[in-house]
């Protein structure tokens, strides 16, 4: 991911682990309500039928006790010879009871099987079917590899090229932005004069208003100057 932004990375990672900790919590979940890692068991054989169809989907509760299992019941659990396949069938008798070990038989079967069928202990119990969607399973092959990891590759595919789309997409506005420009004084200098003002403004040699006054006072004579005339009058 070394020529993807460093933001698009986070995204991508974020997102990622976003779908991780929902799995996780899911999980959680899953084994806090059920009992089990895996509530949900697909029906791969006709041994069930007409209880349970081929791609059934069955929902298995590992909270309830093997203790409590009882005759009629439809139990999951693992094949007591060699545990290497999980069987569903029902509970047809008690073998013992120190420890309590049962016999079980498909519906469509004959009679049971020595080693699939019993003898059943704690050990192999999974859960009790306790709920059956149909003809969900068959959803379930088509997820089989290599379509579940080409569909986990079209996710992931999916979600980085959205993040890089994102990304793209926030630095092009980024760059559209308009940005003010910024003048310095000497910069300020060198800009020209808006016509429209230059016949507005006041001629640099126009008298204040203290000039004024002080030519009007020189005009004017003064107390002594009057005096001094009005003296010069009456000796002639």
């Amino acid at each position: 991911m070394g020529f993807f932004s460093k933001s698009v990375q986070k995204e991508v990672v974020k997102s990622v682990a976003i779908v991780a900790i929902g799995i996780v919590i899911i999980w959680i979940v899953l084994l806090l309500g059920f009992g089990t890692m895996n509530p949900f068991y697909v029906v791969a054989s006709g041994s069930m039928i007409p209880a349970l169809e081929v791609y059934d989907v069955l929902v298995v509760q590992g909270n309830t006790p093997f203790e409590d299992v009882r005759l009629g019941d439809i139990i999951v659990f693992n094949r007591p010879s060699d545990h290497n396949r999980v069987i569903v069938h029902r509970v047809i008798s008690f073998i013992d009871d120190n420890p309590k070990t049962i016999m079980t038989k498909g519906d469509a079967n004959r009679a049971s099987i020595s080693g699939t069928d019993y003898p059943i202990t704690q050990e192999e119990y999974i859960g009790k079917v306790v709920y059956t969607i149909p003809d969900v399973g068959y959803a379930t092959q088509a997820l089989k590899p290599p379509v579940n990891y080409i569909i986990i590759a079209i996710i992931i595919g999916v979600v980085i090229m959205k993040q890089i789309k994102k990304g793209k997409k926030n630095k092009a506005s980024l760059d559209s932005e308009e940005i003010e420009p910024v003048y310095d004084m000497q910069d300020m200098t060198n800009l020209k004069r808006d016509p429209e003002y230059e016949d507005a403004e006041m001629p640099d040699n126009k008298p204040s208003r203290d000039d004024e006054l002080h030519e009007a006072d020189g005009d004017k004579p003064s107390r002594d100057d009057e005096l001094h005339e009005a003296d010069g009058d009456n000796k002639k």
